[in-house]
């Protein structure tokens, strides 16, 4: 219980609280001293964080000022506060002087540099999946008997029924699903992924701005001759411009390029979000599991052990063999042998839920939300365009066509406005051929690949050629969630009808143990006959509660395939380690 409090008490939004000066969306709390009311702030500045305010009353100062104003230490005291006073006067006027000259670089920088896009960190669901897919390419014969609505919805109610519910008295099972997302380090390299993404797209659109180069040259080490442009101890300093005015489009297609990886990032982001998610929910579906197959064991244990009390009994009173103890005691170190198994696979489960949180959960109790079941919609459509996997893949294509049309651009020129000031020294200057002369000029400059040995035409092929291989990557993709799909929904029915076979098997089980006993007690049947019927129970026992969370972890496994973990799980609108999924 300790354990579980503790867990609750964990600072969730602390795990991704990042530097507000960055932009990244950081607040403080502020409590007042006398608790009644909280403020909701920035990070405090350096300012903020000593400043103090001091509430007196003036007419006792100048009381006191009064009596102390022939003491020559006040006098001192009092120069010191003045002195401090014009200090600080000081300080203010410079930090608004430095605060003044930081606005004005900043609107400098937005001039001539592309200024960084901090929406990266939020994850537009509704843009990444707009758009339709609905598999044309996957032909498949008729369905003979299709599945009526009606029968869906008989077979979801029969699955509500034989799903045991679980009342939840705390929200555990979502806390540790929020938990494992905000600390995973597989999620932390995809979004830092996306933020290096996010900063090639500033790289692509540097392409807008001015492009300044500088530099010095020297004339020839070897020709002595100094009134030619290559003379020994020549140094020509040069600063070049340029500015593009029209390319048809190269640079904006660039752009989109690295916009469109963007949306690939981010869906890997979810990618990645989903898969952390269903390891936390399938590793607490089979500790749940476990726990009820090492409860069962035990009860197999107590079970055999009250015949092999009965058996030393009879043994020893000489109604029945002296083998009959030792049968029972075979029984007994085999059901000790059964539990120690089961108590090893819980165990594994319970360290690897350990390693993705980060915190030892032997003594938490989990309990499974009885919505997991209502909110999977098992046997509803699902959405192709909302599956993380899918919006990876229809990304990619993007990625493919926008660098296809930058292939095609490649071979129209470009407009470019070019400066150049150049200044020679200790020789002349060759662009006016005067001595230690300046040049500068301003002109137009257009440039364009005609031929390069057919390598934009081989660039075009190998573009066509991904884009085709981005498109089939997306029917692959599809293929594969449509078979999870198809499997998981096949699993579950049959384990319902596994399940009931296995009921109908215990109770009768159960009446063929009754029958033995009394037939035992006659002497018409042996132990192994009472033995073998004592672990028949438990064994259909321990195979109902299996089925029972094979059920609820393709339901797990349903869920994530088909993109409903955010969904289900409660993730949407929460910054995951400073990456917000907005639905």
């Amino acid at each position: 219980m300790q354990l579980c409090l503790l867990m609750l008490a964990i600072p969730i939004s602390s795990t991704y609280a990042v530097d507000s000066k960055k932009g990244l969306g950081v607040y403080y709390i502020h409590g007042q001293p006398d608790g009644s009311a909280t403020n909701v702030s920035n990070m405090p500045t350096a300012t903020d964080s000593g400043s103090t305010v001091d509430v007196t009353d003036t007419s006792i100062d100048n009381v006191n000022e009064k009596k102390v104003s022939s003491d020559p230490q006040t006098k001192k005291e009092r120069k010191l506060k003045k002195t401090s006073s014009s200090i600080e006067n000081t300080e203010s006027n410079s930090s608004g002087k430095t605060s003044g000259l930081q606005s004005v670089k900043n609107g400098l920088r937005k001039l001539i540099a592309p200024q960084s896009n901090e929406n990266y960190r939020k994850v537009q669901l509704n843009e990444l999946s707009n758009f339709n897919y609905n598999g044309d390419f996957v032909k498949e014969l008729p369905s003979i008997t299709p599945r009526t609505k009606t029968a869906a919805r008989s077979k979801a109610s029969s699955l509500k029924n034989v799903v045991r519910p679980y009342q939840t008295a705390q929200l555990s099972f979502f806390d540790a699903i929020s938990l494992a997302v905000q600390r995973h380090p597989s999620i932390t390299q995809s979004i830092a992924s996306l933020a290096s993404q996010n900063a090639s797209i500033d790289v692509a659109k540097a392409g807008y701005y001015p492009q300044i180069s500088g530099g010095v040259r020297t004339g020839s080490l070897t020709n002595s001759n100094t009134t030619t442009t290559a003379g020994r101890g020549q140094q020509l300093y040069s600063i070049d411009a340029t500015q593009m005015i029209y390319d048809f489009g190269k640079v904006k297609s660039s752009v989109n390029v690295q916009e469109a990886k963007l949306l690939a990032a981010q869906a890997n982001v979810l990618v990645n979000v989903d898969d952390i998610a269903v390891q936390v929910a399938s590793s607490i579906v089979n500790i749940k599991r476990y726990q009820e197959i090492c409860r069962i064991a035990q009860e197999q244990i107590d079970g055999i052990g009250r015949i092999s009390e009965i058996a030393n009994l009879r043994a020893k009173a000489g109604i029945s063999s002296q083998a009959d103890p030792v049968q029972a005691q075979s029984y007994l170190e085999a059901a000790r042998s059964n539990l120690i198994a089961q108590q090893t696979q819980l165990r594994v489960y319970q360290e690897r839920l350990r390693t993705l949180l980060g915190m030892d959960v032997v003594n938490n109790s989990w309990e499974i939300p009885e919505s997991l079941v209502q909110s999977s919609e098992i046997y509803s459509d699902p959405e192709f365009n909302k599956i993380p996997r899918m919006m990876e893949a229809k990304a990619q294509v993007d990625v493919a066509s926008y660098q296809k049309k930058q292939v095609q651009l490649s071979k129209y020129p470009t407009l470019n406005l070019t400066g150049s000031l150049s200044q020679a020294i200790n020789g002349i200057n060759q662009n006016n051929s005067k001595d230690d002369g300046f040049y500068s000029s301003v002109m137009l400059q257009a440039t364009s690949n005609f031929y390069q040995g057919g390598a934009t035409a081989a660039q075009t092929k190998a573009a066509s050629y991904a884009e085709e291989a981005a498109k089939s990557q997306v029917n692959s993709v599809y293929l594969d969630v449509l078979n999870q799909i198809r499997a998981t929904r096949e699993n579950v029915e049959n384990k319902q009808r596994q399940m009931q076979v296995l009921i109908a098997q215990q109770a009768t089980t159960v009446r063929t143990k009754e029958l033995y006993q009394e037939q035992y007690k006659l002497g018409t049947r042996t132990v192994v006959d009472l033995l073998n019927a004592e672990q028949a129970i438990h064994s259909a026992n321990q195979q109902i509660e299996s089925i029972r969370y094979d059920i609820y972890d393709n339901l797990v496994q349903y869920i994530a395939a088909t993109g409903k973990t955010r969904d289900v799980y409660k993730l949407n609108n929460l910054s995951i380690q400073g990456v917000e999924i907005q639905p």
